[in-house]
């Protein structure tokens, strides 16, 4: 009895709370790979709420490396920054929810750890910028940019989370 009653409110989920909805791109860099702090990441946005759609546990090469950081191709930190990015295995993500960018992007906190505040990943976990565990998409066209290079669509999967309906309310 009590599983029909959920499945019935699952399913009556409007089309209009599943339109504003989106996806997000998040990696975990080398260096938070090597601290391990994977699943404490993982957990943070699960904890919100947030649905893990695609996961990746890769050694990026320079090519996918120059096209993900391209805006910065013309800064002095440039080179550096892809040769860090190499110096260890990622973990990219592809995480699904309610306005998962920017409240994605208050998880995890200022570029800059010293001014992120605490309850941030960057904020309780960094010292530094050029170790700062983690990126994250800070637009939704970024976002849909990013995992296009990442991901390719068969990897993104798309799933029933059987709690969305105690972590969103139905709008009509």
């Amino acid at each position: 009895m009590v599983l029909g009653c959920l499945l019935a409110l699952f399913a009556s989920l409007s089309p209009a709370m599943a339109a504003h909805r989106e996806r997000t791109f998040l990696m975990v860099k080398p260096d938070g790979v090597q601290r391990g702090l994977v699943g404490e990441i993982i957990q943070r946005f699960e904890r919100k709420g947030f649905k893990l759609v695609g996961m990746k546990f890769l050694q990026a090469d320079e090519a996918l490396l120059k096209k993900h950081y391209e805006e910065l191709a013309g800064r002095p930190f440039f080179n550096g920054l892809v040769k860090y990015m190499q110096m260890g295995p990622v973990v990219a993500m592809a995480w699904e929810g309610l306005n998962v960018v920017k409240t994605g992007r208050d998880i995890i906190g200022a570029t800059n750890p010293m001014e992120s505040s605490p309850g941030t990943i960057r904020g309780d976990l960094c010292i530094q910028v050029g170790r700062n565990i983690i990126h994250g998409s800070d637009s939704v066209p970024s976002a849909d940019r990013e995992l296009a290079l990442w991901f390719d669509s068969k990897e993104l999967v798309s799933w029933k989370q059987e709690m969305e309906t105690w972590i969103y309310e139905e709008t009509k």
